[in-house]
């Protein structure tokens, strides 16, 4: 059988009426060019989901402050003095799933520099602070455990504050003056652009928690406790006996509820990623219909073009073609079709990936997959939605074809 004779003469079928032929086309490419781009966007919304998970920190297990129930009335968020730095040391020595520990103290002021000034967050934390959530610093070098001993007048400052303050030019070993306060800048933080509520991650200041305690807050208590366990599948359990040790220090009865928060922020970041996940599955099937309807156009065209040249098939099968001929005829028509359209969509689809990424400004990542996948799947649609066609022509009573008018 001669498979480059078919394809020829399905190409010069399909030539003959080039308006139908493209009309059809285009239900496959718009089917395809769909999926492309849905995957696409897809992967490049859930890149940045992930992107926000890893922001949160290295295995973040989080501890706040307050949230006891005074006769009745839940004091909220840092509103009880209850946890201490002497705390988190004892979960440093006594959980084993908790590898890194910091102190955190935190609060706003309005900070100066020359005829400059800017209002901004501070944190006071220590030295694990940055490796805990995953911050690197950009110029200069973070401050040590030997500052935090001797509350030094030392802080890092994020992108933000540094360009309000110091626009282009390099701030290290700068001073500059929280309230009462001169602070030398020691290092930048490299940014990390919005949090996951849509603060400015970069619009900090982090000094030595004890430098925060003793000069700014003139307090002796902590805020949170930010932690890092040995593994994200630790880090539920880390919480609970972190916060097992925090009930034993403060001598809380079983009866008695907790008088500080442990906080899961991940656990609304996996809710988004898998949200993300639920509605790209979700687009997929429904672009997948457009495949559908343009496999249904398939059929209908090559149903039609049966009907039309019934004459020809009569004449060819009473010549002695055999049916596998026919229907290979009919059958690589409707492939031709569905891998011309599939080309088509494939093009449309990374065209149209990088055009959508570019106005979201989103690193759009095309998948090789889902671009084999619509290729193949092209293919199957030709063949499918094809063999009835096919099929059909095949069967036809040569008598019965050569008196159709």
């Amino acid at each position: 059988m001669n498979y480059a004779a078919i394809v020829q003469s399905a190409l010069w079928a399909l030539l003959r009426n080039k308006m139908r032929s493209l009309l059809t086309v285009l239900g496959i490419t718009i089917g395809i060019a769909a999926v492309i781009c849905v995957v696409a966007i897809g992967k490049a919304g859930q890149t940045r989901v992930e992107q926000q998970l890893n922001n949160l920190g290295d295995n973040l297990v989080w501890v706040e402050a307050g949230g006891r129930a005074v006769n009745g009335v839940r004091t909220g968020a840092h509103a009880a003095p209850t946890l201490t730095i002497e705390d988190a040391l004892a979960i440093k020595a006594q959980v084993p799933l908790i590898k890194s520990v910091s102190a955190n103290v935190d609060g706003s002021v309005q900070v100066i520099y020359g005829n400059q000034n800017w209002y901004t967050g501070y944190r006071g934390v220590s030295p694990e602070y940055l490796d805990i959530k995953r911050w690197d610093i950009d110029r200069g070098s973070s401050f040590s455990q030997d500052d935090v001993d001797h509350a030094a007048d030392v802080c890092v400052i994020g992108r933000t504050v540094r360009e309000q303050l110091f626009g282009a030019a390099n701030p290290i070993g700068q001073v500059i003056r929280l309230k009462d306060l001169p602070c030398k800048v020691i290092g930048t933080l490299l940014p990390k652009g919005l949090s996951v509520s849509g603060q400015d991650q970069d619009d900090t200041i982090m000094l030595p928690y004890t430098t925060v305690q003793k000069k700014i807050k003139g307090v002796t208590w902590l805020d949170d406790i930010l932690m890092s366990a040995v593994s994200q599948d630790a880090v539920k359990l880390a919480g609970k006996q972190a916060g097992a040790v925090i009930r034993d220090r403060h001598h809380l009865r079983p009866d008695e509820e907790d008088d500080f928060n442990i906080r899961n922020p991940e656990d609304v970041i996996k809710a988004q990623l898998e949200a993300s996940r639920t509605l790209s599955l979700l687009l997929i099937a429904i672009a997948s219909i457009s495949l559908l309807v343009g496999g249904i156009g398939i059929m209908n065209v090559m149903l039609v073009s049966v009907t039309e040249r019934t004459r020809e098939i009569g004449v060819r099968v009473a010549v002695g073609a055999p049916e596998a001929a026919i229907q290979l005829q009919f059958l690589g028509e409707s492939v031709l079709l569905s891998l011309v359209g599939g080309a088509a969509g494939v093009l449309i689809g990374v065209v149209g990936s990088v055009v959508v990424g570019s106005a979201l400004g989103w690193q759009m990542q095309v998948s090789l997959e889902a671009v084999l996948l619509a290729a193949l799947f092209s293919v199957a649609v030709g063949v499918f939605f094809g063999y009835y066609p096919a099929r059909k022509a095949s069967l036809l009573d040569p008598i019965e074809a050569l008196r159709y008018e």
